[in-house]
């Protein structure tokens, strides 16, 4: 939905004009201009429930800091779990955030290891910060699934969600990514706006996950009515056949390769920085990341952004697969400066 407003409710709500399942918080120490630079929309395809979940919180970690994350269920309990993920994955980040920088405080209290800090350039502060940032999310991320996993009132040992999340704590961002939800930057060139690919899609096709998979006595392979899709199974089972090689959830094939460390990566933010987007794969499996950076930079609002993109991917659904049912689509867009 473009925001127009605030939920200050840490719970997720339906919403009336079709766009379920999506998160919106402020905190206290955002300015009135960012309120309008960024838009989250998800919609319900034709498989049944939603079981997508997107969250933009802005203000988060420092003053005009963001957070936005897009997280994609499947499974029987899918829907339940991007939720529960969508809900409580950003207050961890934080927490695991501040208890780093704490002990990273406490080492550097240190006199002779201070007196080395004092050599070191603004660019090697950056990659310390990141580094911190990094060890927190895939803290974060270890901490989440086992949550998840201590759950009594729904089974996860066949369903989960991927998660793909960005922070932005003022010119550094920080993405981290775990299964194949999308992240994109748009950045303005000398030809217009032009995609970049800020995550890899997580799936088992990938040599290295495949490596690891295998590794660990799982097996990749794709049905015969999808030779396109590499799947993950269990070593002697033709069952659960995950699309994805790393996931919130999926318990019964945690031992067999599929790992809860998300992928980390860094940005620093330039002029040339236009928006980030990120989208489930619903999006991304009928819009390229050029098509998808095209529609949000012709859309008439940064409000408008993230609707638009859901609707043209439905249309686009139609057209390439008129036989097969829609998928979820999920997107958030988050403006870096005014159009």
């Amino acid at each position: 939905m473009g925001i127009c407003g605030s939920v200050v409710s840490r719970e997720i709500h339906d919403v009336e004009d079709g766009n379920e399942n999506v998160l919106f918080l402020q905190g206290n120490n955002v300015s009135n201009g960012a309120l309008v630079l960024c838009s989250l929309y998800s919609k319900q395809g034709s498989k049944g429930l939603n079981q997508d979940a997107a969250i933009l919180h802005q203000g988060y970690g420092v003053e005009d800091g963001a957070l936005c994350g897009v997280f994609d269920g499947h499974g029987k309990n899918g829907h339940v779990v991007s939720k529960l993920v969508c809900n409580h994955l950003p207050s961890l980040l934080l927490t695991q955030k501040s208890s780093l920088s704490k002990i990273n405080a406490a080492v550097a209290d240190d006199d002779s290891l201070q007196n080395h800090m004092d050599g070191i350039d603004d660019e090697s502060m950056t990659s310390k910060s990141f580094h911190i940032w990094k060890e927190a999310c895939i803290s974060a991320f270890k901490v989440m699934d086992k949550e998840i996993k201590l759950q009594e009132n729904f089974d996860c040992s066949c369903s989960g969600t991927t998660a793909v999340v960005a922070i932005r704590q003022d010119e550094d961002l920080v993405i981290a990514n775990r299964g194949d939800s999308r992240a994109v930057l748009g950045m303005l060139t000398k030809n217009g706006v032009t995609a970049f690919q800020l995550t890899r899609d997580l799936k088992p096709g990938l040599p290295c996950e495949a490596e690891r998979i295998k590794n660990c006595n799982g097996r990749v392979a794709a049905l015969k009515q999808e030779p396109h899709i590499q799947r993950v199974w269990l070593p002697h089972d033709d069952t659960s056949g995950l699309a994805m090689s790393r996931a919130f959830g999926d318990f019964v094939l945690k031992d067999h390769g599929i790992i809860a460390i998300p992928e980390v990566y860094y940005h620093r933010l330039t002029s040339d920085d236009q928006f980030i987007i990120l989208a489930t794969d619903g999006v991304w499996d009928v819009l390229s990341n050029d098509q998808v950076a095209a529609i949000v930079w012709a859309a008439e609002s940064e409000q408008a952004a993230a609707k638009v993109v859901v609707e043209a991917a439905t249309t686009a659904w139609r057209k390439k697969y008129p036989t097969a049912k829609v998928d979820d689509c999920s997107v958030v867009c988050l403006f870096l400066q005014k159009k």
